[in-house]
């Protein structure tokens, strides 16, 4: 009966499309390339094109370096593309990395906040990069309508990229960059719908203008609303962004505005467990244990402005500036489990209101130029991030309502704060509770030698991080936390015959340090700023339609422990060891392939305490595995199928690790069929997620050194329709 249901959806239902894929369309279809000749960063470069069978492209922007072609680059990066990106009805950018065998999507702390494991070290969404620039997209939930590409870069960036305000970033960087008016007029029209009554509308246009069609404009809006597979679970999304680019003779100039207004409704919380011996078995996947009265409401404006200009054949010189304007206020009650038999618990509210004011930004020059039979491509570049935070909440922690994991007792209405909770701030006013400044110069150089064959990257980025604290109500400084660092990297790339590279690189990252905790005789001081070192070796290969590539690498990081004078310092550390393997583009002319695996041993080592020296990380697997492929029916022209598994080996919920959380593996399948109506590109889509419906947990922590858990997604259906007009 459901299936029926959707069947019949399909026929009134379409996404949208920027590429046209490797198939063969019905003969009566033609169907324009799309070749984007203005790029997102109003680099001369432009926009990577895409690799065989349209899903990544050949290459990635690799930080101040620039965009760079996979073989060419010391370092590790994927591009995700806009076709692979509605193709799999990729909702947000958790979602689009279900694609990625080096990521897995976990919660940031307390709220609804993506959070992704790169290589075993956590990457929060506030440090998520757009077009370049940190903190500028919204911070809990970036829809897919905003952006045309998602770059994942592999390993320590810092510089690269400079150190994440955030002090994440250890184990990679993502990036997204911005909808561009391709060369072809776009007037797209998109109506979708997914499992639990959830409805999706959206427009894509695009026009470029003057005599060279120099002046580009692109704008995009959404409208999402509805339920979820989840029982009881509300979501509307409301989003509008425009985007601009400009081709001169000498200049080029690409501008973004953005807003999106984002509200849940009982959206089911975290799991925390306290005093268990075990990890409970995962409840059936559409439970929602969430209070009737819990929101969450976020509504963001942001923008970006890039220009480039060419003083002569060598030397270009560049510019960015971004900003941010947030408001957030959430009502929540994450259920804390204290029999993982029975699945007994209870929840506590927590009432949080936020303002964000981000203001960034970057300068520099690039440029070429030879020393004998050296070819020298250098950049040099300033950049300067400020962040302030407005903050106010109310935790009643003491004042429980019991509940169930497996049978949910809900609380009708908000309790009444009890006088006895826990209080920062005015939530009706939220004030400054904390700043984050930083500032950086970095020096870069890449020498090619034996006609390209070897290329040696070296670099130097200075960085000073100055964050401050204030306390809430009164904004009165508590500390401030000034340091200045040197990150260096070198890289190299030897390319022994044409479609092969062998790789290696050093390179570091730099985050802020822990704050003691309140048990250690040095409560509240900030330690030194955390250095990573990662060495990395490698091979990448391209056959043409085939690509891919092998990374060994090794990444330690410092953690604070309390050492036997009960201080805190920065004895500690973790170190993650891993292989990559990664594989993308077409099998043959009917068949591509993106997927990959990674093996990690991320352990935590001189933690201070026998129980835990030795020990797994949090929430890291030893093994991850994705595996896509997709197919184009023979005889039936214009009709794809696409299959995924996804699969994430056991972790632990504890430094100690007591609590196994088992492992999982997902099953996804879609299709796609592309056909023509009065004149019109129509392209049909339809998917199904979890396919056989498994119970789950999907993650432990998203936050360092915290376990909590995460149910999966239960079976979700959706189909979608976009027409070109």
């Amino acid at each position: 009966m459901v299936l029926s249901r959707y069947c019949l959806l399909a026929a009134a239902f379409v996404p949208a499309h920027s590429t046209v894929h490797a198939q063969t369309p019905p003969p009566s279809v033609t169907l324009p390339t799309v070749e984007v000749t203005a790029s997102a960063d109003a680099s001369a470069e432009g926009l990577s094109p895409a690799y065989a069978g349209g899903q990544v492209a050949r290459g990635a922007r690799i930080g101040i370096l620039g965009t760079i072609d996979a073989l060419d680059s010391p370092f590790s990066a994927t591009a995700y593309t806009n076709a692979l990106i509605q193709d799999r009805h990729a909702r947000s950018v958790g979602d689009v990395l279900q694609n990625d065998p080096g990521v897995r999507v976990a919660r940031g702390f307390g709220n609804f906040q993506e959070s992704y494991f790169i290589r075993g070290f956590i990457l929060g969404s506030d440090d998520v990069a757009y077009n370049g620039l940190y903190s500028l997209l919204p911070r809990q939930y970036i829809a897919t309508e905003l952006f045309e590409r998602v770059e994942v870069l592999r390993g320590a960036s810092a510089f690269l990229n400079g150190a994440n305000p955030g002090g994440g970033g250890i184990g990679g960087a993502i990036n997204l960059l911005p909808k561009r008016a391709p060369n072809e007029p776009l007037t797209r029209a998109i109506a979708g719908h997914s499992a639990g009554g959830q409805y999706q509308l959206a427009a894509d246009v695009a026009r470029r203008f003057g005599p060279d069609a120099s002046a580009g404009l692109r704008v995009n809006v959404a409208r999402r609303h509805g339920g979820t597979a989840v029982d009881h679970e509300k979501a509307e999304l409301s989003l509008a962004a425009v985007g601009l680019d400009w081709r001169g003779g000498r200049a080029r100039l690409s501008a973004d505005l953005g807003w999106q207004d984002n509200q849940l409704d009982q959206i089911r919380t975290n799991v925390t467990l306290a005093g268990v011996g075990f990890v409970p078995r995962a409840p059936e996947s559409t439970t929602n244990w969430a209070q009737p009265w819990t929101y969450s409401n976020e509504r963001d404006v942001f923008g970006t402005l890039r220009g480039e200009y060419d003083f002569n054949d060598a030397l270009a010189g560049f510019f960015a500036y971004g900003a941010r304007r947030s408001e957030e206020a959430n009502s929540l009650a994450n259920l804390r489990v204290t029999d993982a038999g029975t699945g007994a618990g209870t929840t506590s509210r927590f009432d949080n209101t936020r303002k964000d004011r981000i203001d960034t930004g970057e300068i520099g020059l690039r440029g070429r130029f030879a020393t004998g039979f050296v070819e020298h491509k250098w950049v040099l570049a300033g950049s300067w991030f400020r962040g302030e935070r407005d903050n106010a909440f109310k935790w009643d922690f003491f004042n429980t309502q019991a509940t169930n994991l497996y049978t949910p007792t809900p609380t009708p209405t908000a309790p009444p704060f009890s006088g006895t909770e826990f209080s920062g701030g005015d939530l009706a006013n939220p004030n400054l509770t904390g700043r984050v400044e930083l500032t950086s110069v970095a020096l870069g150089d890449t020498l090619s030698l034996a006609d390209g064959r070897v290329l040696v990257t070296l670099g130097l980025r200075n960085q000073k991080l100055d964050i401050a604290n204030f306390a809430y109500g009164t904004s009165a400084l508590i500390d401030r936390y000034v340091k200045r660092r040197t990150s260096p990297a070198v890289g190299v790339v030897f390319k022994p015959v044409q479609g092969w590279s062998l790789y290696g690189n050093y390179i570091e990252g730099l985050s802020q340090g822990e704050t003691a905790p309140g048990t250690a005789v040095n409560a509240g001081t900030q330690l030194p700023p955390y250095v990573s070192e990662q060495v990395e070796v490698g091979f990448k290969f391209d056959r043409g339609g085939l690509g891919g590539g092998l990374a060994l690498f090794e990444t330690s990081r410092p953690r604070g422990v309390i050492n036997a004078d009960n201080v805190f310092t920065s004895e500690g550390k973790d170190r993650h060891r891993g292989l990559e393997a990664t594989v993308y583009g077409e099998l043959s002319r009917r068949l591509r392939v993106l997927g990959g695996a990674t093996w990690l041993d991320a352990k935590q080592d001189k933690t201070g305490s026998a129980t835990t020296d030795a020990k797994r990380v949090i929430g890291v697997p030893g093994f991850q595995a994705n595996l896509g492929a997709e197919w184009d029916v023979p005889g039936i022209a214009g009709l794809a199928l696409d299959a995924r598994v996804v699969h994430t080996g056991a972790v632990y919920a504890d430094a100690t690790n007591r609590l196994k959380v088992p492992a999982w593996t997902r099953f996804d399948l879609g299709a796609r069929y592309i056909t023509e109506i009065g004149g019109h590109a129509l392209t049909l889509r339809a998917r199904i997620d979890n396919l056989t419906d498994r119970d789950y947990w999907a993650s432990s922590g998203g936050f360092p050194g915290q376990g909590y858990l995460v149910l999966g997604a239960p079976r979700t259906v959706s189909v979608s329709a976009s027409m070109d007009f």
